[in-house]
């Protein structure tokens, strides 16, 4: 064989740094995609996993799925969490960003705590909210002496208030996440834009809306779709918090899933529920995607 040319020897060079991040995402991405499409349309239940007899049976899973009682509560109590979280954490975030970025002393100490829950593990979070719910928790005892309650209140274990409580959780753990994301589109605002409007007049509120939110519109589509797609798919907070209870109350389609394919070992309806998850998602990925291409150009 003859020596490579430089042009060969760099595109091997290349794609021997590509082949590992493309052997993890066949392994861990597309064929657990392609697998749960195929168990998905298939009878696939703890009897007949270990045999290896599935029997096909098309779409009946999704239809089984689609007319249970479970699918629309699913997708309601999901939708309220997302949109709960988004419409909180988004403007604190935002807030934040800006107090950064403008380097105001006093706020950045309390935006950089938040960063805790940023770097913090999902599931340490859920543990730790857990106990600060609880019926003899850390915000019962706290609110008891202040003497605004006379009994402990169910947080966790009332189907009016375990949604709200776990909500309260994941917005604290996204508002550090929004922050982040938005304080990196501030920073390319170009800081002449805001001296020359000074010296037009302007004040603070006629800067943020007519330069900061018309330059940040992309960035605010893109951190908006993102943290939709993050909390809509949301599973570790809430399994650990309350698994889904109670009474299906908390119940995402992720915990839906999980429940019907590994606690009641129906995993062909399991696959449908996340092949239904991943179509919802799938139309706000594409959008992200649309928002990057626009932003590139």
């Amino acid at each position: 064989m003859g020596k490579l040319s430089p042009d060969r020897k760099s595109k091997l060079f290349g794609c021997l740094m590509v082949a590992p991040a493309l052997l993890f995402l066949i392994c861990f991405i597309v064929y657990p995609l392609i697998y749960n499409v195929y168990i998905s349309l298939h009878d696939v239940k703890a009897g007949n996993l270990l045999t290896g007899e599935r029997p096909f049976v098309g779409l009946e899973n999704y239809v089984s799925v689609f007319k249970g009682r479970y699918l629309l509560n699913s997708i309601k109590v999901t939708l309220l969490f997302t949109l709960g979280c988004i419409l909180v954490q988004f403007p604190l975030g935002f807030f934040l960003a800006i107090v950064y970025t403008k380097k105001a002393k006093p706020l950045k100490k309390i935006s950089g705590l938040l960063l805790i829950a940023y770097i913090m593990p999902v599931t340490v979070t859920g543990i730790v909210f857990k106990f600060f719910f609880l019926s003899t928790g850390v915000l019962n005892s706290m609110l008891s002496s202040l003497g605004l309650i006379k009994e402990n209140i169910e947080w966790l274990s009332s189907t009016n208030l375990a949604l709200f409580s776990v909500t309260l959780t994941n917005i604290w753990t996204g508002i550090a996440f929004n922050m982040i994301l938005l304080q990196s589109g501030l920073i390319n605002i170009p800081q002449e834009l805001y001296e020359s409007s000074m010296i037009d007049g302007a004040n603070s509120i006629q800067q943020f809306f007519k330069i900061t939110l018309p330059l940040m519109k992309n960035s605010i589509y893109m951190v908006l779709i993102l943290g939709f797609i993050y909390t809509f798919r949301n599973f570790e907070l809430i399994y650990v918090m309350t698994s889904g209870g109670p009474n299906n109350a908390t119940e995402l389609l992720s915990i839906y899933s999980y429940r019907r394919s590994f606690m009641e070992f129906n995993f062909g309806e399991g696959a449908a529920i996340a092949i239904v998850m991943l179509m919802i998602l799938l139309v706000f990925g594409v959008m992200y995607m649309r928002i990057l291409r626009k932003e590139d150009n």
